[in-house]
């Protein structure tokens, strides 16, 4: 029987600063929630209001009514099953290899994406600026499909941690070598910025190199890539230099 309290607690998760009082997240939906379980983290408690769809899950279910499961969701249309999960201790960043460091990326669906792109292409750790959106933040979770349990994720100041690292640091800008063209060091930091905005100067100015990917259209009207896209180009242009 799911209490009153445990719905009040599961809605509060939506909020960052819940999140971190409690040190769990939400997830939602069957591959994602399924990924979490197959992972290291600790599962606080998975719901579901559709048990009969639900049998071959790994893990012990609480059945709550459709009610309460709306109660309980973050999506307009429930996903018929919900985890929560403890937000694991944020692991020591490493300097060797590539990093990826994102300044103040915002929208939950493109950190979600990236994550998810890290994953593919095989980068272990992702160094975000504190005003990067949250990675818990239930659509991050819901975008990453699981990949946010295989890449690890550290908030910090980012301008410090660069100032810090003997690596290369190459940004992404609209004017700047193009990434077809590059010599790519095997060990870097490859910097992706804000939306809006790209990189700030305070960032910037801790560059050793700056990349582009070049325009190919006659007309030439597009203003930018979404990060997420570029973030895929520049990574996949790596990965052809080195394979791993």
């Amino acid at each position: 029987m799911v209490g009153k309290s445990q719905i009040k607690l599961i809605k509060s998760l939506r909020q960052k600063k819940y999140r971190d009082l409690n040190s769990m997240f939400v997830a939602e939906g069957r591959k994602c929630v399924g990924e979490l379980l197959k992972s290291s983290l600790d599962c606080v408690g998975v719901y579901t209001d559709t048990p009969e769809d639900h049998k071959d899950v790994n893990a012990a279910l609480s059945v709550v009514t459709p009610q309460q499961m709306k109660q309980m969701s973050g999506l307009k249309t429930p996903a018929g099953l919900l985890g929560v999960f403890r937000i694991p201790e944020s692991s020591l960043a490493s300097r060797t290899g590539i990093t990826l460091a994102l300044d103040d990326v915002r929208d939950p669906g493109n950190l979600g994406t990236i994550i998810r792109l890290s994953d593919w292409f095989g980068i272990e750790q992702i160094v975000c600026s504190e005003s990067t959106v949250d990675c818990y933040n239930q659509k991050v979770v819901q975008a990453t499909m699981g990949s946010l349990t295989r890449v690890n994720m550290i908030y910090t100041d980012l301008e410090n941690y660069l100032r810090s690292d003997t690596r290369p640091v190459l940004i992404a800008d609209m004017n700047g070598e193009s990434v077809y063209k590059s010599q790519w060091p095997e060990e870097l930091i490859l910097v992706m910025g804000n939306e809006a905005n790209g990189i700030s100067p305070e960032i910037r100015a801790q560059a050793s190199g700056v990349i582009s990917i070049p325009q190919f259209g006659v007309q030439q009207e597009t203003e930018s890539l979404n990060v997420a896209t570029a973030t895929a180009i520049i990574l996949s242009e790596f990965r052809r230099n080195h394979p791993g």
